[in-house]
């Protein structure tokens, strides 16, 4: 029995990836018997830049698909509907199940997608800058003259965008 392989290679390096963006997770990856453990794949990602590189595109990839896939669930409502059977009368009623699941499955890609390509799929966020517990940013060892140099140069650079984009 040859059992897992251990040492790298770029064919096994290259099949991971071409899975990677074919959708599939590493967890599933590994879980194959002629791949290697996932805590190899990860000895691999710390010991070599290229296949690092390499990974890193495929996950991006991966979150690519991701977002057609979501279009693909999305757009799917073959199961939407079922038939059920009322005594006597037959309806067609809504599948409330199938499309909890649908959500579930877009949020899902929604979420790891966010966190591959956080710039393109994640959420906007906005940072606040305050001083220590929240109070305001001190200003110790900067003058007075200093400060009101800085603030007076923030107004006018803020003026000057005003009167750019008014006269746009």
């Amino acid at each position: 029995m040859a059992g897992r392989p251990t040492d790298y290679s770029e064919e096994l390096a290259a099949v991971i990836c071409e899975r990677l963006m074919g959708g599939e997770s590493l967890r599933a990856i590994c879980s194959d018997e002629d791949m290697p453990g996932k805590t190899t794949v990860f000895r691999w990602l710390a010991s070599d830049p290229a296949f690092r590189d390499q990974y890193a595109k495929a996950r991006e990839a991966q979150a690519e698909a991701m977002a057609d896939e979501m279009l693909d669930i999305a757009d799917n409502g073959s199961n939407d509907w079922m038939e059920k059977n009322f005594g006597e009368d037959t309806r067609w009623v809504e599948n409330g199940e199938a499309i909890r699941r649908s959500a579930l499955r877009i949020d899902t890609r929604k979420w790891v997608a966010a966190r591959l390509l956080p710039k393109k799929y994640g959420d906007k966020t906005q940072l606040e800058h305050t001083g220590k517990d929240g109070g305001p940013i001190e200003t110790k060892g900067v003058s007075d003259n200093e400060l009101a140099r800085r603030v007076a140069f923030m107004l006018a650079k803020g003026l000057q965008a005003t009167k750019t984009d008014e006269s746009e």
